[in-house]
């Protein structure tokens, strides 16, 4: 497929094609069933993640109705990203999530956060090679399909070049088919610039295709030694973003989008959590306005879903004019 006269061609995983390889990253409270549900009605992506799925939770979660499991139809490919301590009960796991037939599934071992950490998980996996080995020969005997875990360079120390070797031969000899590689260090979070100059020597070590993440927004961004990219935040602001690649005039109603996102939300979450989604999207999608500060205000100091809707109707009655240029810097 074609984006802005860049050719992307198919990846193909285990028989699992996903075209265009672009994929939507998982993002804690933002791609849950709603958001997705948004994601599909433009299309775009070859996949959309879920959020970080805590192992023991999903062991809990009812899969017809969780935001956090559930699936529709439209939204087209879906890989679930686990958040696994460790290998204990992981084979349940993955057979109650079988019937919901994942596209792939994603172990995620570079998330910093400081809870995901304190539970054993993300990067605390990334230095724990034993306790990784098993989580991924469980994950590899239990599952079929596309099996990827995202990256990141690990510690900023002397030698996190040898320990990152070590990672990419591990994950390469227990059955990983894809790397999403975020090319920054553990300690830098959002800050400093990726570096997706690294991606190709980190390729050729893996032996495996590498999905790009980390300040892509536009095509022009591909990196060259990628077989996929992954967008994130920018998603959050701009839902349309990957249909938007694939017809560059698409022309956007953003409050018809907000009012489409809030019902979707509303749908399938009580009010309470609810309303916490909305306001976690809420900074995202400001965004897209020169005063985006004011919508985002009153949104956040909303008591109830009634205001919040209230609040942005008036925002978007007044026709605000929209920013020049999307920037997510500082959130």
């Amino acid at each position: 497929m074609c984006y802005d006269g860049l050719v992307m061609k198919p990846l193909a995983l285990r028989g699992v094609v996903f075209d265009p390889p672009i994929f939507c990253a998982p993002m804690a409270a933002i791609t849950h069933s709603a958001f997705r549900r948004l994601l599909g009605d433009f299309g775009g992506a070859g996949a959309i993640f879920t959020e970080m799925l805590s192992a023991r939770m999903i062991l809990r979660e009812d899969r017809q109705r969780s935001p956090c499991l559930k699936r529709r139809a439209h939204e087209g490919k879906v890989i679930y990203q686990l958040m696994a301590p460790d290998a204990a009960r992981l084979d349940e796991v993955i057979e109650r999530l079988s019937p919901l037939k994942p596209d792939g599934l994603d172990l995620n071992i570079a998330c910093s956060a400081y809870n995901v950490v304190q539970q054993g998980c993300g990067t605390d996996l990334f230095d724990d090679p034993v306790r990784l080995k098993d989580i991924l020969r469980v994950m590899r005997r239990c599952y079929g399909g596309p099996l990827l875990a995202k990256i990141r360079l690990g510690r900023q120390r002397p030698d996190w070049r040898e320990r990152l070797r070590e990672v990419l031969r591990l994950l390469a000899g227990e059955g990983i088919d894809a790397l999403t590689i975020h090319p920054r260090f553990i300690e830098e979070k959002f800050t400093r610039h990726a570096r997706h100059e690294l991606l190709g020597e980190l390729a050729q070590d893996a032996g495996l295709p590498v999905i790009a993440s980390g300040d892509i927004s536009d095509p022009a961004q591909f990196p060259a030694p990628a077989c996929g990219v992954m967008v994130g935040r920018m998603a959050a602001a701009c839902p349309w973003i990957f249909a938007q690649w694939r017809d560059p005039g698409l022309e956007v109603d953003r409050g018809e989008v907000w009012r489409r996102l809030c019902g979707y939300i509303i749908e399938d979450f009580e009010p309470t959590q609810a309303l916490i989604r909305i306001k976690v999207l809420a900074p995202y999608f400001a965004r897209n306005f020169f005063f985006g500060h004011t919508f985002f205000r009153g949104i956040h100091s909303a008591l109830d879903l009634d205001t919040a809707r209230r609040r942005s109707e008036e925002f978007f009655s007044a026709s605000p004019q929209l920013s020049t240029q999307v920037s997510i810097d500082g959130i």
